[in-house]
């Protein structure tokens, strides 16, 4: 964490710790990149290093903005992306944005709908892009590569995640990844600059003194209806009375 903090009028932070903003973006679109962006490069490309054509990646809880740029980062670096969901509307918006295909979590036997999924020359994964925790390990063993890896980025199931003997046994790593250094950022914005990425936008309230609309954002974040992020556009005429 940061002193600098969030949904302010203004800032200040050194002038090293600045990167333009692709000029494709607009502004909404540039104040969902940085975290989520940076978040997922790291988790995709130094972490997972299976980020090369042709590799089957598995992003999973496919909506959160971590996930969705794990998935545009790789549909842009030429893997066959796969995903998870509980709701069948976000996997189809996946699938628009790039995806090959996505199965439902909800299902017991998810990890086996998705085996049969993958293409025959490709029966497996070699990474898992995860943000949930829980028994994802163990739902690795039946998917991922033997080698492969399962980086975390997140526990939305809560803090514990078992690791089964068997993933042991298939050399299976399990790597925790937050956040990323300014390099990555760096090269992070410069992919995005040159595939054209656009972060997703679930949903733009306008003005910090919008408490109505704000917490709107807030209750679609707990509902977990947001496809893409929830921003907070700053007036640029007229400060908040806040």
């Amino acid at each position: 964490m940061n002193v600098v903090g969030t949904a302010q009028e203004s800032v200040v932070v050194p002038e090293s710790e600045v990167e333009l903003a692709p000029a494709h973006l607009d502004d909404a679109q540039a104040a969902a990149l940085p975290l989520t962006g940076l978040t997922a490069w790291r988790a995709l490309v130094t972490k997972s290093g299976e980020a090369l054509p042709g590799r089957n990646i598995l992003v999973t809880g496919i909506g959160g903005g971590v996930a969705l740029n794990a998935l545009q980062f790789a549909v842009g670096k030429g893997c066959n992306v796969w995903v998870t969901s509980g709701d069948e509307g976000k996997i189809g918006k996946a699938v628009a944005l790039g995806a090959k295909g996505g199965v439902n979590y909800k299902s017991a036997a998810w990890d086996k709908e998705l085996l049969a999924l993958l293409p025959n020359e490709r029966k497996w994964i070699d990474a898992i892009i995860d943000g949930a925790g829980g028994d994802i390990m163990k739902r690795s063993v039946r998917l991922v590569k033997q080698g492969g890896v399962v980086v975390s980025y997140g526990m939305t199931l809560g803090p514990k995640i078992d690791f089964p003997m068997s993933a042991v046994l298939k050399n299976i790593d399990l790597k925790g990844s937050t956040m990323g250094s300014r390099a990555e950022f760096r090269d992070m914005v410069r992919f995005v600059n040159e595939k054209k990425i656009v972060p997703v936008v679930s949903k733009v309230t306008n003005g910090l003194d919008n408490l109505e609309g704000v917490e709107e954002l807030f209750q679609e974040m707990k509902d977990g209806k947001q496809f893409g992020k929830l921003v907070i556009r700053i007036n640029k005429d007229k400060a908040s009375k806040l």
